[in-house]
């Protein structure tokens, strides 16, 4: 499937002449399909006000023939793509130097024609992706749907005596049976003491009853990725001081909703969960950003944290919103909710609920 449209290469072109370069030259594969629409293993384009190129090597002509717009001038390569862009280079061509090795840098520069020259233009097609258009929210959309029902089977397995590895292979099983291509990321199952390390790892550990466990996945469908993460008691018996820091951490969760907006910068809706976290003297326990973008990869911009820069949400961005707090030694609690930027209140595409659940 792909979701690519002439129009994409139409908005490069338009940030070409704001940072004064004729041509872009795009390698890195995820910026690749955003572009292109192409899936393969091996490709790049050629993007200038006169020039649409796309090369790749004899393994996906066809392939690339079926996903890549007509729009696009399409030429076989060798096994480096490069050797094929470079013939038809000129002027100021901008390069991505967050993805080109030293080395690919290097071995371009020495084929580069005649009064060609390289400037640096890393997150030019980033800050594209950061605002999908309908058919990308569409696309995340069906991702989350897909992942809410994972959560839901869970839920309905239990959780008390499982593994959390055994519980992080079902969600992975899960997904690829309703037709994800594997998950977004390596999913999350931390229970107790463990669920209070943010990224932890799911240990063959058994889980107990009377705890908290933080399960946090996602799904890759169609190329686009889903996050999601809920925080279940294990028990009626979990401590007050469980269910004290769940609520701070709902109550953190829904007020930042309520600030995501276009409009307001990444820093100051962070900074909503983290003023209200701290008023609980609970500042130091909140550690992460309140949350990033999603698409085509897992993270993506924009970044809703405190080293966020001040430029301002726009509708069509897709981030997600997961203030926690996370108790050495005690506990974690983590509520993620991946939502569309809207101008007035977003729309929240997860769907399975936050209240405190209690999974047997």
């Amino acid at each position: 499937m792909t979701l690519a449209t002439d129009t994409r290469a139409d908005q490069v072109v338009d940030k070409l002449a704001e940072r004064e370069i004729d041509l872009l030259l795009v390698n890195d594969l995820i910026n690749v399909r955003w572009l292109t629409g192409f899936t393969g293993a091996n490709g790049l384009a050629l993007v200038g006000p006169d020039l649409k190129l796309f090369v790749t090597d004899y393994r996906y002509v066809e392939q690339a023939q079926a996903q890549v717009p007509e729009s696009f001038e399409h030429a076989r390569g060798k096994q480096d793509l490069s050797e094929e862009a470079v013939k038809r280079m000129s002027g100021r061509v901008g390069y991505d130097d967050a993805h080109v090795t030293v080395r690919a840098f290097d071995r371009l520069k020495e084929k580069l024609p005649e009064g060609v020259e390289l400037v640096p233009a890393a997150g030019l097609v980033e800050e594209l992706r950061a605002v999908k258009d309908a058919r990308e929210v569409d696309a995340i959309r069906a991702a989350a749907a897909l992942a809410d029902e994972v959560f839901a089977e869970i839920a309905e397995r239990g959780l008390v005596g499982r593994t959390e590895y055994d519980v992080a292979v079902d969600a992975e099983v899960g997904f690829r049976r309703r037709g994800a291509s594997g998950p977004s990321f390596p999913p999350i199952v931390a229970a107790g003491p463990h669920g209070a390390l943010p990224h932890a790892e799911p240990r063959q550990v058994a889980i107990e009853a009377d705890t908290l466990v933080v399960i946090d996945m996602g799904c890759i469908l169609d190329g686009y990725c889903s996050d999601c993460t809920r925080t279940y008691a294990t028990g009626e018996g979990v401590s007050d001081e469980m269910r004290s820091v769940y609520d701070l951490v709902l109550r953190a969760q829904l007020a930042s909703l309520d600030a995501v907006r276009a409009g307001p910068g990444g820093k100051a809706v962070d900074g909503v969960a983290r003023d209200l976290i701290g008023a609980e003297g609970r500042a130091d326990q909140f550690g992460h950003g309140l949350g990033h973008g999603v698409g085509l990869e897992i993270h993506e911009e924009p970044r809703l944290s405190q080293s966020a820069s001040d430029t301002p949400l726009v509708a069509g961005n897709v981030v997600t919103v997961e203030p926690g707090v996370y108790v050495p030694g005690g506990f974690g609690v983590r509520i993620e909710d991946l939502v569309v930027v809207t101008d007035d209140r977003p729309e929240i595409l997860t769907s399975f609920t936050k209240d405190l659940t209690v999974v047997d």
